[in-house]
């Protein structure tokens, strides 16, 4: 980004970004089920443990992306209760090796595991791989958002999330 008062370039401070890499192994040969649930629990715990007390953290975020002919629709809550909905029509079709139908299954124990409540609809789309991919995308996006910390405080009136 550039200052144009100052003819220089930096980066914005307060954008919080994951560099993640996860290998997982599992009972591939049986299904790929138990797989993505663990890999979505891993990462739900993961983020909880990082978060800590969630002291400063904006806590609400919500996106609405698009992706071609799709529309997906993200509101998230760091609450420490762990909620899902999931209103995306299930994708029959396999995405490359990948059944997304265990999308559902990825985000209600990413959820659990990390206790904050997710919604994710489908507004629009035909094609399965664009909605699932606009929603892991959303939820990308309004995580990054609601993790940013604007102050000091536990965004909570009873002080605890």
């Amino acid at each position: 980004m550039t200052d144009p008062r100052r003819g220089e370039r930096h980066r914005a401070t307060n954008e919080t970004r994951v560099d993640l890499t996860v290998d997982a192994a599992g009972d591939l040969a049986v299904d790929l089920h138990h797989t993505v649930e663990d890999v979505g629990l891993a990462l739900g715990e993961a983020l909880r443990e990082a978060l800590g007390d969630k002291a400063g953290v904006r806590r609400f975020a919500s996106a609405l992306v698009p992706l071609d002919e799709a529309l997906v629709q993200v509101a998230l809550d760091l609450s420490g209760r762990p909620f899902l909905v999931y209103e995306i029509d299930p994708v029959v079709e396999w995405i490359g090796t990948f059944d997304p139908q265990l999308c559902e299954e990825f985000w209600r124990a990413f959820a659990f595991s990390a206790g904050l409540t997710l919604h994710l609809r489908s507004l629009a789309g035909r094609n399965g791989h664009h909605v699932i991919e606009a929603s892991f995308k959303g939820v990308a996006r309004s995580l990054r958002d609601a993790v940013r910390v604007e102050g000091t405080a536990v965004p909570s009136t009873k002080g605890t999330l």
